[in-house]
């Protein structure tokens, strides 16, 4: 096993890539596989088909935790941290020495992964006991052990690379070659990743930028700051004194005493101008008052100069920060960072049923494995070419938590006239799903719970009452006029 690490190290030191698969079936010669199946009461070749089927949707989860920056970030904060165990293809053999270690081993496996994909395995577990064949009970285990393994060969992967924040999202891209012939829509789906074909399709271009955007600050450092380059530094510390020598001997010389010989001339003449107003302020009262007007007329500008020089001084500063500045810097500044720090837009999903029970439905969601999610739900339900959808795709969009009611709500999206919105946490009804008798707001209210909030619009109850309204206003506005014209009679 030791010589299994050595190759792996020295493998990454050529290249950071590397087969994320085979380190765990480096992980798992046939002596430990056999170890685990006696402790797990399974053949040595049922637990090696889960580990073959476990694998590559594990490694389909974190390559899509890492089609986000903050996924990315999580993530890496997750292998790093202790819980993970770099060494674990080493320990392997004492771990499953006894069946305390395999549970405790499968216990940290199935927290690790339910962390890192916020949701739980068990799906992704008997989805495959669905396709191989083994009990659930067994891959539930053997698929919470994978995940500690798939963790672990990562940290020792990177820390002997060193490897940064930007190299983790590459090196799970360059595994989609391996892992989609192994990925099927029942993997795919129960991680909520929608379809296998449209997930593969898709991450790639995701992940791929959100490596170039950990990549790009660090491709063009600051001369000056750079820790990679020592001598680049070194050149330019060497550099500022020679520029301070420079502008030394440029005023040594004969030019330096005709500098002195102006400064002296400037001080003399400053304290005869100051002796001569003195003299002047106190023998000649009248030159008090021009004093005074010229004094006071001079005010104004004072601070004008002074706001002038100060922006004069702040467009210096910006323009000498700006050619400090690398390119590479200035584009994440000005691109990237405004998209970070924008506050992130509800999700929503407005369905509006025509009087045959067709639905339409217009939905913005985070990603392309939420669009697939509802793509699937309404595919299965009504069927190809039975519905039209109209789903945006933003990044900067929450979460569609409602995603997770969506089979519940398939019936309401079939009731003729049905209308919905769902706006963030707040639900509205309308048409035939707002009918009290029909009994939807209740339902729909008892689906989401106390975090939504959900409200019914009766548009018949409201026409009503806008027309009883109307009509009150016209009898008023009736007897306001017989008044005037009794009064008015009266009058003449």
């Amino acid at each position: 096993m030791r010589r299994v690490w050595r190759a792996l190290e020295i493998q990454g030191n050529e290249s950071m890539s590397v087969n994320v698969i085979e380190l765990i079936r480096s992980a798992l010669p046939e002596a430990v596989v056999r170890q685990l199946s006696n402790c797990l009461g399974l053949p040595p070749e049922a637990t090696a088909k889960v580990v073959n089927a476990a694998s590559p949707a594990l490694v389909a989860g974190l390559l899509n935790r890492c089609a986000t920056l903050d996924g990315a970030r999580a993530l890496f904060a997750t292998i790093l941290g202790q819980e993970v165990n770099a060494e674990i293809g080493e320990q392997l053999p004492r771990i499953f020495a006894s069946t305390t270690g395999v549970t405790q081993l499968s216990s940290t496996g199935r927290q690790l992964l339910e962390h890192t994909f916020e949701r739980r395995i068990d799906g992704l577990s008997d989805a495959v006991s669905m396709q191989t064949g083994v009990p659930a009970h067994a891959t539930h285990a053997v698929t919470g052990i994978a995940g500690s393994i798939l963790m672990g060969v990562l940290k020792r992967h990177l820390l002997a690379q060193q490897g940064n924040i930007g190299q983790l999202p590459t090196l799970l891209g360059q595994q989609l070659p391996v892992i989609a012939p192994h990925l099927n829509d029942g993997l795919t789906t129960v991680l909520g990743l929608g379809s296998a074909s449209a997930f593969v399709n898709a991450v790639g271009l995701h992940v791929r930028a959100v490596s170039a955007h950990f990549e790009r600050p660090a491709a063009v450092p600051a001369p000056a700051r750079d820790p990679v380059e020592p001598a680049a530094a070194a050149s330019a510390a060497a550099a500022a004194p020679a520029a301070q020598t420079v502008r030394e001997v440029r005023y040594g010389g004969p030019k330096a005493k005709h500098w002195f010989g102006a400064a002296a001339l400037s001080a003399m003449l400053g304290a005869m101008t100051a002796m001569l107003t003195w003299i002047a302020l106190a023998y000649c009262p009248s030159a008090v008052n021009f004093l005074g007007r010229n004094a006071v007329a001079a005010t104004p500008s004072t601070p004008t100069i002074t706001a002038a020089r100060s922006a004069d001084a702040q467009d210096a500063a910006v323009h000498s920060a700006s050619e400090a500045q690398p390119d590479g810097a200035a584009s994440t500044t000005g691109k990237i960072e405004p998209q970070a720090l924008a506050a992130a837009k509800d999700s929503r999903l407005i369905v509006a049923v025509d009087k045959g029970g067709k639905p339409t439905i217009t939905a913005s969601v985070q990603n392309v494995a939420e669009k697939s999610v509802l793509l699937n739900a309404l595919t299965a339900k009504f069927g190809a070419g039975n519905f039209n959808a109209d789903i945006t795709v933003d990044d900067n969009t929450k979460a569609a938590d409602w995603l997770a009611h969506i089979d519940a709500l398939l019936p309401l999206m079939q009731t003729p006239r049905a209308e919905m919105k769902i706006g963030g946490t707040r639900v509205e009804l309308s048409g035939a799903a707002a009918d009290a008798k029909a009994g939807w707001p209740d339902r729909v209210k008892a689906l989401f719970g106390a975090t939504y909030q959900v409200s019914a619009f009766d548009a018949a109850r409201s026409a009503a009452s806008v027309t009883h309204e109307a009509r009150t206003r016209a009898a008023q506005t009736q007897g306001t006029q017989a008044q005037a014209a009794k009064a008015q009679a009266r009058a003449q």
